[in-house]
């Protein structure tokens, strides 16, 4: 019997969402395999959440007493999204005490949370993206340049959230402005993006223990002018898998999503979201570690593809890093 340490909490807006998605890799984990521990990490500090008790763990070796008895780990299960998981910065403290976790490594997890930087690789790496413009905090923003760079509409996002937190569609100069001051709540750094119009779709993907595999498609018809948090967690959209693209479509896309987790070095299970225009799909982001609480998209997915989440939360710890 294996003790996983389900991580979830963190200092970000998708803090709740993180609570969600490890109550869910706790209810799934194979009980025959796995001693599943929900670990609560706020303000630099890890709590152990059992039965309505927080108990602290020891920071030097990531351990708490239960009962007279040391608790330690055997894999972490990183269900945090947003820093300090997502953007890297807690894996060199697991990498230092030889504990593995089913995530992307410190370096890969930085550059996809820098959705700039991401987006810069992947063009590199051949892949369509949209035409983007970062502004830093400090900076005199340059509208002219902006429109030029990436035209009217465009997205503006803070360069380093996720959940869709503190993102505007604008349509008119006007409004910029106050949209990057918008994103600025949520981060320094801000990415301005060539509107795509088409349709919004989500793949999966994970390693399977012999090959990279591709979940069935998600197709997000938001209500909202775009996928916005609303959309995502309030019921604001209609999420319809397998999308409603033709066979060829649905074979390209999961082959970028296999060809993006392989170039980019991925581990655990991931999330690639698109927007399809004129047959031609568009990388919007690279989530490396997706929500997973019963509203997201990737159980889902599972559903669909007649996959359990206990199999694969078992496949992600089986091949943790």
């Amino acid at each position: 019997m294996k003790n996983i340490a389900i991580l979830t909490g963190g200092d970000s807006a998708e803090y709740d969402i993180s609570i969600l998605s490890a109550n869910t890799v706790l209810q799934h984990l194979n009980p025959e395999l796995f001693k599943g521990y929900i670990i609560h990490l706020k303000d630099d500090k890890f709590t152990a959440l059992i039965n309505d008790e927080k108990i602290n763990l020891d920071k030097n070796n990531f351990t708490f007493k239960l009962e007279n008895k040391t608790i330690s780990f055997d894999a972490v299960f990183m269900a945090l999204h947003g820093p300090p998981a997502e953007n890297g910065e807690i894996q060199p403290y697991f990498d230092k005490l030889n504990i593995p976790y089913t995530s992307c490594n410190a370096k890969v997890s930085a550059l996809t949370f820098d959705k700039y930087k991401c987006n810069t690789k992947l063009k590199q790496l051949g892949f369509n993206c949209a035409q983007s413009y970062m502004y830093a905090k400090g900076n005199e923003i340059d509208i002219d340049t902006i429109v030029d760079t990436v035209g009217l509409p465009c997205f503006v996002k803070p360069n380093g959230a996720g959940s869709s937190h503190g993102i505007s569609k604008v349509k008119q100069e006007s409004k910029l402005n106050s949209a990057i001051n918008y994103a600025l709540k949520h981060d320094k750094k801000v990415l301005i993006e060539q509107f795509i119009d088409g349709t919004e779709v989500s793949s999966g993907v994970f390693f399977n223990g012999e090959l990279i595999q591709a979940l069935p498609i998600t197709e997000i018809v938001s209500e909202n002018e775009f996928f916005d948090y609303q959309a995502k967690y309030e019921g604001k959209s209609e999420e319809i898998t397998p999308a409603r693209i033709s066979k060829q479509l649905t074979t390209e896309v999961q082959k970028t999503t296999i060809n993006i987790y392989k170039e980019m070095n991925l581990t655990g299970i991931c999330r690639v979201d698109y927007i399809i225009m004129n047959e031609k799909a568009y990388v919007i982001e690279i989530n490396t570690i997706p929500g997973l609480s019963e509203e997201s998209l990737i159980p889902q997915q599972l559903k669909a593809a007649k996959l359990k989440l206990s199999a694969i939360f078992e496949t992600c710890l089986l091949y943790t890093k």
